[in-house]
C-alpha cells in the first residue's frame, strides 16, 4: 500500500524512531529481540497518547542490514493484526552497531 486517508482525525502522533531496548536502555541480544522490544515500546507509546497500533496511520523502519527485512515485515504485519499501512523499509548505519532496527510510526486518532 502506497497511500492511506486520515479523515475526521483530530490528532496526530508522530514517534520519532524507536528502538529495541529495555527499560534499562540496553537492546536486546538477537534482531528477534530487539523487534520484540521494539514493538513493545511503541505500544507504550501508544498508550501515553490513548492510542494502540490501530492507530498507526504510516511506519518506516530503519534496518540496519538488508538481511533483516524479512524479519522485519514479519514482525509488523503480527503487531498491526495484518492491517495494511503504507510503509517504507531503508538499510542504515546506526549510530551504535548494537542497534539492528529503529522504527517510527505516525498514527491518527
Amino acid at each position: 500500500m502506497h497511500a492511506i486517508e486520515v479523515r475526521g482525525a483530530e490528532r496526530l502522533l508522530f514517534v520519532a524512531g524507536t528502538m529495541g531496548l529495555d527499560a534499562a536502555g540496553v537492546p536486546g541480544a538477537t534482531l528477534a529481540e530487539q523487534l520484540d522490544l521494539v514493538w513493545g515500546n511503541i505500544r507504550a507509546i501508544l498508550a501515553s497518547a490513548q492510542m494502540t497500533v490501530d492507530n498507526i496511520v504510516r511506519l518506516t523502519s530503519y534496518l540496519r542490514d538488508a538481511a533483516y527485512a524479512e524479519a522485519n515485515a514479519a514482525a509488523r504485519v503480527a503487531a498491526l493484526g495484518g492491517r495494511v499501512v503504507p510503509t517504507t523499509a531503508i538499510v542504515a548505519q546506526t549510530l551504535d552497531t548494537n542497534w539492528l532496527v529503529e522504527i517510527e510510526v505516525i498514527a491518527a486518532a
